[in-house]
């Protein structure tokens, strides 16, 4: 089953973070596929950027992590209910840009892979599912 994947989660991959949580979602796609809002393409550059700023990553790894991030299959989703996200963002007091994950999830009714403390709250009162690692059989 699909999952939808939040900045945080490809963050966690791009500075080799130890989050379990991660580390699940980055093995769910050895066998499939995530899907992200459109807005994710823009925030996973902007914190490889940052860290640029910082000094703590140079052009070229971060280039050679959006080149790996290329490999993954995630998919873009280009058509986010917009009545849909400004009502989660207002009823659970996000902003857009975490709504917009909310929402792809919510819509797709699939689970949402996210470190964000705030999204995973809005998430449990919505009953959207946390990615959760598989079990065993």
């Amino acid at each position: 089953m699909p999952f939808v994947v939040d900045a945080s989660i490809t963050a966690s991959w791009a500075f080799l973070k130890n989050a379990p949580a991660g580390e699940i979602a980055f093995e769910k796609l050895l066998t499939e596929s995530a899907i992200a809002p459109s807005l994710w393409w823009y925030e996973v550059r902007n914190l490889l950027l940052m860290d640029e700023r910082r000094q703590r990553r140079n052009a070229s790894s971060t280039e050679a992590f959006l080149g790996f991030l290329a490999t993954l299959p995630i998919q873009l989703d280009h058509s986010p209910d917009e009545g849909g996200v400004l009502r989660l963002a207002r009823a659970h007091k996000l902003t857009v840009d975490d709504a917009a994950y909310l929402e792809l999830a919510a819509r797709t009714g699939v689970p949402l892979a996210t470190l964000d403390a705030d999204l995973i709250k809005a998430a449990r009162a919505q009953r959207i599912p946390l990615l959760k690692p598989p079990t065993s059989r």
